[in-house]
């Protein structure tokens, strides 16, 4: 089980795509944010931002609950 903190985007990425390389986890988890227009909305109301490259803890906290812990 994966804590809620700060993650980068790499971090959070490889937690979800442990056996890929690094862009292409990142990669694969911005491909999920684009299908997934109620993560997106949640997202945008915290603030994020695509170029941003620290994830909140409130942010982490929408990625496990939309796409489960990984």
């Amino acid at each position: 089980m994966s804590r809620i903190q700060t993650y980068s985007k790499s971090q959070l990425a490889a937690l979800y795509l442990p056996n890929i390389q690094s862009a292409s986890a990142r990669r694969t988890l911005r491909s999920w944010i684009a299908k997934n227009p109620e993560l997106q909305e949640a997202l945008a109301r915290t603030g994020y931002s695509e170029k941003a490259i620290l994830l909140t803890p409130a942010q982490v906290g929408l990625f496990f609950k939309f796409l489960g812990e990984p």
